[in-house]
């Protein structure tokens, strides 16, 4: 069996936290870790019982942190695929079991489920998955409905009957139908889970999807493959229609499965949800932060600074290094529309926090002016950055822990703590950490333009070129 775990959302009604180059599913939104982290760890029983592989489906920007996040989690990921464009679920899931025919079997058994969801109860969780593997070995198309606890108008709904039968799929209904849908009992909250034959899926999909289908048949006979991962070609992407799998094949099929779920589960799909997994003082406010409250009763906080409030209730306040959020619960839905404006007027702000990962490490804004920039870099041991320049800055690396191998134009450097080096402008360069601990220096970055669009890359060691 694979379980293909779908890694592509990018969470935007949770920003200022969420952001594309770490978006909620790999954000620290959890005490016990990052949503991807549980997911893994929650089906991680399956691999034995059921000789199960994982499978991620991810942007390729976001490779690496599920890597590094699996790692942590000491759980090991077989396969990843790398979409260059999302193209949301349809075409993911179609890359999947194209994949999965492929490397192992035409007939395996596909798990598709959402990396970003919370889920409890795990001997209720594990009833159902056999349930829908059972349905699956029949050649069904298995979805999961949730029994609903609220009339909740953010999700979809399903109308399915008591042997398993879909009768309809709605989408988010209004307060009004929600709450006749509750009432009636046979309505349920469609989660996003999957559970198929490859074989199948695809026969469906070319079936009802033809586009879809042939799109994505080209995209992956033409992408780059190795052992490790397969990276969606990008112009290729671009043709594929971009569409649900609900849309796509689900509402349309005749061979669909719905399996009820009957344990705890929610998408965490808002600061209102998340408020309800944090912990809170007496008067109802949800931080992980210090913070004093007076007459403030039901506010959802999150600052990395101390944080005192007077007098207000039923507030988010998310405060990071460079943007504050303040809204009313119940109108967080609005934070889409903010993301749309900032995409257009300040786009580095929901793509990157002050703090970015990447494959080797990671680097910290410090300071930032319109010709000056000061940064603080770790370099993971026995990783290095790109052999690369810039055309329109030059750098100042100061060595503050660890040792650095620096390459310099023609010229191979080692520096200690508290020596320095100076890279101008236009000269190719490259920092490296040969030993094992962490690389840690101060970057002086000066200059007319220093977005990090600024690269050219040489050569990498994780294909970025």
């Amino acid at each position: 069996m694979t379980i293909a775990i779908l890694c592509g959302g990018s969470g935007t009604r949770l920003w200022p936290l969420s952001r594309s180059l770490l978006p909620k599913q790999f954000a620290p939104l959890l005490e016990s870790g990052s949503f991807f982290t549980q997911t893994l760890l929650r089906n991680a029983p399956l691999i034995k019982s059921h000789n199960a592989h994982f499978q991620i489906i991810a942007n390729e920007v976001n490779y690496f942190i599920a890597q590094d996040q699996a790692k942590q989690a000491k759980v090991e990921i077989q396969s990843y695929i790398l979409e260059t464009i999302g193209k949301n679920t349809a075409p993911a899931l179609c890359l999947s079991a194209l994949d999965t025919a492929f490397k192992y079997d035409k007939d395996e058994i596909i798990l598709a489920l959402p990396s970003d969801h919370l889920i409890k109860d795990s001997k209720a969780y594990q009833k159902a998955i056999q349930e829908a593997i059972e349905y699956a070995k029949n050649d069904y198309l298995v979805t999961f409905g949730i029994k609903p606890k609220s009339p909740h108008t953010g999700y979809g709904y399903i109308e399915c009957e008591k042997n398993g039968n879909v009768k309809k799929f709605t989408e988010k209904p209004d307060q009004k139908l929600a709450q006749t849908y509750l009432e009636e009992g046979n309505h349920f909250w469609n989660s996003g889970m999957f559970c198929f034959k490859a074989s199948v899926f695809l026969d469906e999909l070319q079936r009802y999807s033809k586009k879809v289908y042939d799109a994505c048949i080209v995209a992956y006979e033409n992408s780059d493959h190795n052992e490790i991962y397969t990276r969606i070609n990008s112009e290729l992407s671009e043709k594929i229609p971009e569409i649900s799998i609900d849309y796509a094949l689900m509402e349309k099929s005749k061979k669909i499965k719905c399996v009820i779920g009957d344990f705890s589960w929610s998408d965490v799909g808002s600061f209102e949800s998340l408020n309800d997994e944090w912990p809170k003082d007496t008067q109802g406010n949800a931080s992980r932060n210090d913070i004093i409250a007076k007459n403030s009763e039901n506010n959802f906080i999150l600052s990395d600074k101390f944080v005192a409030t007077i007098g207000i209730k039923d507030l988010i306040i998310v405060d990071t290094n460079d943007s504050l959020l303040l809204a009313k619960k119940g109108e967080s839905q609005a934070i889409k529309d903010i993301v749309t404006e900032l995409k257009k007027t300040r786009p580095e702000l929901t793509q990157i926090h002050t703090t970015a990962y990447r494959p080797w490490g990671s680097y910290t804004v410090l300071l930032e002016s319109s010709n000056y920039k000061i940064k603080q870099i770790i370099v993971k041991p026995k990783c290095r950055l790109s052999l690369q320049k810039h055309f329109h800055r030059n750098e100042h690396w100061v060595v503050v822990s660890g040792s650095a191998n620096v390459k310099s134009g023609d010229k191979e450097i080692f520096l200690k703590a508290n020596e320095s080096t100076y890279i101008p402008m236009g000269q190719l360069h490259r920092l490296e950490n040969q030993g094992k601990i962490d690389l840690v220096i101060i970057e002086i970055q000066v200059g007319e333009y220093l977005g990090e669009d600024d690269i050219v890359r040489i050569e990498d060691d994780f294909r970025r070129c």
